[in-house]
């Protein structure tokens, strides 16, 4: 597991799959000064189950990973993680779709 931490306050914990797919997301939309939502469900914090934070090119992200080998990116992944990302709902994780150029 993985973690975010987002403007040094909120931290979150995610798998280092999901979390390398989330930082390529990311950081392409801030590269190009896109400003956006995200959010995420955390049931492992008590009374908690989702938090929404507003992602910018102002704001500091750190991407922290448990294992110390970069997943492989499944690019129909990335592709789905950005269309939520554009849309009006913002990032959301979103289930990961079979990668068809991916070595049987």
């Amino acid at each position: 597991m993985g973690t975010l931490t987002y403007d040094t306050r909120v931290t979150t914990s995610i798998d280092d799959r999901i979390l390398a797919h989330l930082q390529a997301v990311i950081w392409a939309k801030l590269r190009r000064g896109e400003s956006f939502p995200f959010t995420w469900s955390d049931p492992t914090r008590a009374g908690l189950g989702r938090t929404s934070v507003w992602l910018s090119p102002n704001v500091s992200l750190a991407f922290e990973y448990f294992g110390g080998r970069q997943p492989r990116l499944n690019p129909a992944w990335v592709e789905a993680l950005t269309k939520a990302a554009n849309s009006p709902a913002g990032l959301t994780i979103v289930p990961e779709p079979d990668n068809p150029a991916a070595p049987q």
